[in-house]
């Protein structure tokens, strides 16, 4: 596997764990961009914007509100079963045990 796949894969799971934690299970691609780099997951705000659309594709997170500036987006379930290691989706890193 490329390291630009690991990375995406490795991002994506990191997504679904912030929503996870956050009480809403709700949140921006603004301030998911701004942890992401917090981290030391260096990305783009539109490379965010592609991981959440991605998500959405793969049955993860619902968009809530979707425009230019930014996209707000909430945890479903099965994205909730990824972010806890009880569902495997192809493209999105397993958490550690």
């Amino acid at each position: 596997m490329s390291f630009e796949n690991h990375l995406k894969e490795e991002i994506r799971l990191v997504i679904l764990r912030f929503l996870n934690e956050w009480a809403s299970y709700r949140g921006n691609s603004s301030t998911l961009h701004s942890e992401l780099n917090r981290w030391g997951l260096s990305c783009s705000r539109d490379q965010v914007k592609t991981e959440l659309h991605w998500l959405k594709e793969q049955g993860c997170v619902e968009i809530e509100l979707d425009n230019p500036q930014v996209i707000v987006v909430k945890l479903i379930e099965r994205g909730q079963d990824v972010a806890e290691g009880r569902t495997k989706v192809y493209g999105i890193k397993r958490p550690s045990a």
